[in-house]
């Protein structure tokens, strides 16, 4: 056998060579525009898709808020009737105050409004509850018993005001507690870039406020209080009261003693941001683990006696026709 015929041509090798090399060239410059790079894309999309929510809940919050104004007054009814009874006596300690804000509801208005609807409430309910009874019920009871009746509920529209007040505040600390330990990462992330307590106040509230309104509006109330405060403690003590949460309370000591003391503030956020995300984990996992003793109830009611239902049923049947 001949060797020769075997070895290639190095003039041919070459060209194929150069062929080879021209084509994966062509391949290496048009892969881009042949297969684009989809990642990158899909990546730009979301970003303009989060850009577009944050815009629009932005625009919500500020129509929101032109609607909301601390100087805003009471209506003349309720004005008068505070004035005519002088009910702002009531309100001289403060907690009254302190609940309408913790409640979300500030400025005088609030106030006026809560202590005249204590004082119709009463009235209203007991009018509205005597008519019921001698219109649509029409009892047989003597008129004076249902009068007293109608007195004694008529007593609870006292209480009703400060029980609406009292659920705002449980469900507002609610939503605050749910959000707070990212309001402290993004707190946490605004401080160690180097920004100054009150601008990454302001960026933080900016930035919360899609996902939680409530500490976004805290937030940005303490940045304006830090602002024309003399004080600055006072600010910090202020956000504290207002959401009466221990959470926050911490924060806000760690804030006044960084202030005071110029301690480094970035590992105090660390550690109470993983506390709050603990402790919101753990609050999850009671309402998991009370879950199966409600459900025990409605169970027995409802599900055991279709249950037995289904079961007996033909059993009954077999035995009637059999009869």
């Amino acid at each position: 056998m001949n060797l020769a015929t075997h070895i290639p041509d190095p003039d041919q090798f070459s060209a194929m060579m150069a062929g080879f090399a021209a084509f994966s060239a062509v391949v290496a410059v048009s892969w881009p525009y042949i297969f684009r790079d989809t990642l990158a894309e899909r990546m730009r999309k979301v970003e303009d898709e989060r850009e577009r929510i944050r815009q629009r809940e932005r625009t919500r919050l500020i129509a929101e808020k032109r609607n909301v104004s601390l100087r805003a007054e009471p209506k003349r009814l309720f004005q008068t009737i505070v004035d005519r009874f002088n009910l702002a006596k009531q309100a001289e300690g403060g907690e009254i105050v302190r609940k309408l804000s913790m409640a979300g509801y500030r400025g005088h208005a609030p106030v006026t409004t809560f202590l005249a609807i204590r004082l119709i409430a009463p009235f209203v309910i007991f009018a509205a509850c005597l008519l019921y009874l001698l219109l649509i019920v029409r009892p047989e009871a003597p008129l004076m018993a249902v009068i007293a009746v109608a007195a004694g509920v008529g007593s609870l529209g006292y209480f009703a005001p400060a029980i609406y007040i009292r659920n705002r505040i449980t469900k507002r600390q609610q939503a605050i507690r749910r959000s707070w330990p990212e309001a402290l990462d993004l707190l946490l992330i605004t401080v160690e870039a180097g920004m100054g307590i009150e601008s990454a106040f302001r960026k933080v509230g900016e930035e919360i406020g899609t996902q939680s309104p409530e500490i976004a509006e805290e937030i940005l109330l303490t940045t304006a209080e830090l602002s024309y405060l003399q004080d600055r403690r006072q600010a910090y003590e202020n956000l504290g009261q207002r959401t009466g949460m221990e959470g926050v309370r911490a924060v806000v000591t760690s804030l006044i003693q960084a202030e005071k003391y110029g301690t480094p503030l970035g590992q105090a956020l660390r550690v109470m941001a993983q506390e709050n995300r603990d402790i919101r984990m753990s609050e999850a996992e009671k309402i998991a683990a009370a879950l199966p003793p409600k459900l025990t109830v409605p169970m027995i009611l409802f599900f055991l006696p279709v249950l037995f239902a289904v079961i007996m049923t033909p059993a009954a049947i077999q035995i009637a026709g059999m009869q």
